[in-house]
């Protein structure tokens, strides 16, 4: 099931071991790695201090753009959970002052979307 996942896209939690020792240049000195999820290139991390979304582009995977969201800049979120036929969840967040979601990621059942929630809820609320 988890490769059907990723071939849909949908994302599954990384250790944060792992995303350290790979994005610890983009981190500042204080700053530490709460959690982090992988789709099929693409890699979001969620630290102490903001949203940071990796996105892999172009056909080598060589080109990278790194987008960094604070989490005061966040003016709300919501969640849909995985359904009986709906395998996946999904998390929405808007930036200040957009009507559509500036995010949006879909997440397979493996990973738990109250906890996703629950650290976007600590750094905003």
């Amino acid at each position: 099931m988890s490769i059907f996942s990723s071939l849909l896209g949908n994302a599954g939690s990384i250790e944060t071991s792992v995303l350290e020792k790979n994005y610890r240049k983009l981190l500042i000195p204080s700053e530490t790695i709460e959690a982090g999820f992988k789709l099929i290139r693409d890699t979001f991390i969620f630290t102490d201090k903001r949203l940071i979304l990796v996105d892999v582009q172009g056909l080598t995977g060589r080109k990278m753009e790194y987008f960094s969201v604070s989490y005061r800049s966040i003016s709300r979120f919501s969640i849909e959970t995985a359904g009986s036929f709906d395998l996946d969840a999904e998390l929405k967040i808007w930036i200040s002052g957009e009507q559509n979601p500036s995010i949006s990621k879909r997440f397979n059942k493996s990973v738990d979307i109250y906890e996703v929630q629950k650290i976007l809820a600590q750094h905003i609320l």
